[in-house]
């Protein structure tokens, strides 16, 4: 019991049925107090990081993993797959460990892209309701912590470096200039989503002379088809901020779509199968195989078909099917690169 509370409790010139209210009316205002205080230190930290993988570490690591997207691994798929694609539609050569090398290289370079545009986006962060309990947005993490951290993931995505041949790693290296000015991109155009259509297909670049040592076509057309099909997938990841995104005067590619929004990724998604069809034409000029990309054309045709500007919930779930896309272009790349060399 607060010493306020036994103090007019316990005083003897308070009449009993005085005494009673009092007491009531205290234990009340004593418990909003408490109650008030719990919501100010648990507000700040959101539900993610009370459960999964993120939930089962150390108090002290979790605002970091967060920071991370350790409980969204989605974005590591996305940026994986076109190295991936690049890796098999080469052939491979022997180089089945590249697989896993560029897998902890995408790893490490989006928890460093993660890190970094929460670094640059930290002040617009507060005033947007889905990122305002970000560890940087909400002062959990000093931006000092968080460079650290970035060096740190650096550091693994140099030791990936050093498992590939030159001509890969110096284009590996290119893609930091583009990496860094993404983040404000949402400031100066309309298309975001086609800034990072061009860093998260840059692994399609890098692939394809990490088992050749040389650059060709295929890379080029392989990396510009999933320039088209990253766009058509952040519009869908857009469309859940539309609302927010125009609150803080942030552009985006739903905004500026509207409505037409469903149309735009279906014409993106279509330009995507295109030119993956011609990387493969490259490779192997036989119209069976193009067939390796017909279940990705269906997954891509399902969700141009399901998508609603008006749905943010929905456009997220498909936001996320396209991990499963990304694999069904993989089992593609991989028959044809295989039986070409």
């Amino acid at each position: 019991m607060s010493p306020s509370l036994h103090i007019i409790v316990t005083a003897p010139s308070v009449p009993p049925e005085l005494r009673n209210v009092q007491r009531l009316l205290l234990l009340e205002q004593w418990e909003r107090a408490c109650q008030t205080d719990l919501v100010n230190t648990t507000e700040i930290v959101p539900d993610s990081e009370q459960r999964g993988l993120i939930g089962a570490l150390p108090p002290r690591l979790r605002p970091f993993a967060s920071l991370m997207r350790l409980d969204r691994p989605i974005g590591v798929w996305l940026l994986y797959w076109p190295c991936a694609w690049s890796i098999a539609l080469a052939g491979v050569g022997g180089r089945w460990d590249l697989f896993l090398w560029l897998l902890l290289g995408a790893f490490a370079m989006r928890s460093a892209g993660c890190v970094y545009n929460d670094l640059v986006d930290r002040d617009l962060d507060r005033h947007v309701e889905r990122t305002r309990l970000r560890p940087l947005a909400s002062g959990r993490v000093s931006a000092r912590s968080a460079w650290a951290l970035i060096a740190i993931l650096c550091a693994i995505g140099l030791i990936v470096l050093a498992q590939i041949n030159h001509v890969a790693g110096l284009i590996a290296l290119a893609s930091v200039a583009p990496v860094a000015a993404y983040p404000f991109m949402k400031r100066i155009t309309w298309w975001p989503q086609a800034w990072l259509g061009l860093v998260f297909s840059w692994g399609a670049l890098v692939g394809w002379p990490a088992v050749t040592g040389s650059f060709d076509w295929p890379a080029l057309l392989l990396w510009c088809g999933s320039i088209a099909w990253v766009i058509g997938y952040d519009t869908l990841y857009a469309i859940q901020d539309m609302e927010d995104d125009a609150l803080v005067g942030v552009k985006s590619s739903a905004r500026r779509l509207g409505a037409k929004a469903p149309l735009g990724i279906a014409i993106f998604y279509g330009t995507a199968v295109i030119l993956w069809g011609c990387a493969i034409w490259a490779v192997r000029p036989d119209w069976i195989a193009l067939l390796a990309l017909a279940p990705a054309a269906f997954h891509l045709a399902n969700q141009a078909l399901r998508a609603d500007s008006t749905d943010g919930e929905g456009a997220l779930k498909l936001f996320r099917s396209n991990r499963a896309c990304g694999f069904f272009v993989f089992v593609g790349m991989l028959v044809v690169g295989l039986s070409s060399h």
